[in-house]
């Protein structure tokens, strides 16, 4: 058993300091992303060296656009989530216990060179709360020249977060609505700790947003403008953006996101931002990256592969302009 690290003790009950949501567990009883236990009077990582899955992906999967384009990546994930998010995409690993596989952190190192991997991505359900074996893997990954991605929900708390981010390379932190209100109501959570999350992870590492648009629930104009002027205010203009399109899911029965409410969300963002997708459609225009100086097509994707690559480094092959790229 793995104890974990961030809590602290109140008679015989234990509150869990990682994310927000900060626990208050009974003997015996785990918190609410099940994957941390009072058990003696400690709290015990129920998911260290547990993985609900592994596979090779492309980086543009996660999604990372600017991040290492047309790499691999060794990607794993823990079972169980902090969110209870009621259309999760990956809710039969993240809200449902799941038969997972041991592996140490050096077992999973050593895999990712196997497969000439340039490095892990944590991701898939909600590598936060895998805080200990994350941790761990991070810095050996990065003693043995490997870049460490996080593809997370950026529900934690300051101080763990801290600790972790001299580790980590790339970031994608899916926000999934600017109202407190739908965090709430739909994910079980609080918006607050994630816009300050991605907001510190900014100054440390590089960072793209997802903000999966559902209908009726977080498809507003204000919607679009509250996210879109909080990222070029607060994070830059040159952060990009992946809308994504909604697909009904675990509990949500709403039909999916229609392609014109992508499209206008997309037009909208490019008012203010330079870099702005559309996922989980088949439109490679949505999914190129042009300079956004002389507007040329840079990286041509076409699905999660790239056709064509047009960049000197970080810089565009027509005009030379700086892009806010990983290459």
């Amino acid at each position: 058993m793995k104890e974990a690290l961030y809590y602290e003790r109140i008679d015989d009950k234990i509150r869990c300091l990682l994310c927000p949501k900060e626990c208050l567990i009974a003997p015996g009883k785990r918190g609410f992303c099940r994957g941390r236990e009072n058990v003696d009077g400690r709290l015990i990582a129920l998911t260290y060296e547990e993985c609900v899955s592994i596979a090779v992906d492309p980086i543009e999967k996660k999604p990372l656009y600017h991040f290492r384009p047309g790499s691999l990546i060794l990607s794993c994930a823990p079972n169980r989530c902090n969110l209870g998010c009621v259309y999760c995409q990956n809710w039969t690993i993240s809200q449902k216990e799941t038969a997972t596989q041991h592996i140490t952190s050096r077992e999973i190192v050593e895999l990712a060179l196997k497969k000439d991997s340039f490095g892990i991505a944590y991701t898939y359900t909600e590598p936060l709360i895998w805080y200990e074996y994350l941790l761990e893997t991070a810095k050996l990954a990065k003693e043995k020249g490997l870049a460490n991605v996080l593809v997370t929900n950026g529900y934690i708390n300051p101080e763990p977060l801290e600790e972790l981010l001299p580790f980590i390379d790339a970031m994608n932190i899916d926000v999934k609505s600017m109202k407190e209100s739908f965090y709430k109501e739909y994910c079980k959570a609080t918006l607050s700790p994630v816009l300050k999350t991605a907001e510190r992870a900014r100054k440390s590492c590089h960072l793209e947003i997802t903000n999966l648009v559902i209908p009726t629930l977080n498809d507003s104009d204000e919607d679009f403008k509250m996210l879109i002027d909080w990222i070029a205010d607060k994070l830059g203009n040159d952060t990009p953006l992946h809308f994504s399109r909604y697909f009904p899911h675990y509990k949500l029965n709403i039909p999916p996101t229609p392609i014109t409410t992508l499209e206008k969300a997309r037009e909208t963002a490019q008012k203010r931002l330079k870099y702005v997708y559309v996922g989980n459609i088949l439109d490679p225009s949505a999914n190129t990256t042009y300079c956004p100086k002389c507007k040329k097509a840079l990286v041509v994707r076409d699905g999660y592969s790239i056709s064509r690559m047009h960049l000197k480094g970080k810089r565009c092959d027509y005009c030379g302009e700086e892009i806010n790229i990983v290459a």
